[in-house]
């Protein structure tokens, strides 16, 4: 046991020394530094990491150059005489952090990225893309999917975007599809709203509640992958640059 527990600590150790060594972080370390970037630290600096004065994560300004390993100290322990916490992360983790950071930075960074026009992405929301057939903003459209009343105060545009274009390569645990088979073969994917050691409840893609027996389903669990499409090939850039700026301007205030 201890000889494992041994095992485990250095591998843990030589990774975290790869990533402060190096400053080349992986995709997994950007991803995993993301879910904790919007669980822990949007409340404060917002999704783009904007919204305290003079701080903009999202563009690599801080009140003073740092290293990583100077961000990675701040995480963990705060910032004394300042509204920043200590947080408790561990050196990992805090890294992982940094990453996404940095991440961010370079997709602000990327040259000839477009810009959208909100007007024209709400009509193609509505319209070519057929948004309303799974989503719901505003109390308009289907609760078969997430509801995006408020996606732009919780995810930044290029995540928008990459969901759109990629909708597996992240599927948050809020927004899996759940898939129940019947024993006469009829399958039913909706969002799961309960279940318990006799009953599934789930509200399928019509809007509509069902409640299923489990003694009558052969098959039940989670959908790995996303039930949204992507939308790579309908959207032209210009018109997928409008919709995620329609989407980045949903806060959940009264916007038309």
């Amino acid at each position: 046991m201890w000889r494992k527990l041994f095992v485990l600590v250095l591998a843990h150790g030589f990774a975290l020394g790869s990533l402060l060594a190096q400053h080349s972080y992986t995709p997994a370390d950007v991803e995993d530094g993301g879910r904790l970037f919007r669980t822990n630290c949007t409340n404060c600096h917002g999704p783009n990491g904007d919204a305290i004065p003079t701080i903009d994560l999202g563009r690599g300004r801080f009140r003073q150059v740092y290293s990583d390993t100077d961000l990675v100290r701040i995480i963990r322990n705060g910032i004394p005489g300042t509204p920043m916490p200590a947080n408790n992360f561990d050196e990992f983790r805090a890294t992982t952090i940094v990453a996404y950071l940095r991440s961010m930075a370079a997709d602000e960074a990327r040259p000839g990225a477009l810009a959208g026009d909100a007007t024209r992405g709400k009509a193609l929301f509505a319209g070519k893309g057929e948004c309303f057939t799974c989503h719901r903003v505003k109390g308009t459209g289907s609760r078969s999917g997430p509801d995006l009343t408020e996606i732009g105060a919780m995810r930044r545009g290029t995540e928008l975007e990459r969901a759109m274009l990629d909708p597996d390569a992240e599927v948050l645990a809020g927004n899996r599809a759940f898939r129940a088979v019947a024993t006469d073969g009829t399958e039913i994917i909706g969002t799961l709203l309960n279940q318990d050691a006799f009953s599934v409840q789930l509200l399928d893609s019509k809007d509509r509640l069902r409640y299923l027996q489990k003694s009558d389903l052969r098959e039940q669990g989670y959908v790995a992958k996303s039930p949204m499409p992507a939308y790579r090939d309908k959207f032209n850039a210009q018109e997928l640059a409008d919709v995620v700026s329609y989407l980045s301007n949903l806060k959940g205030l009264d916007l038309p």
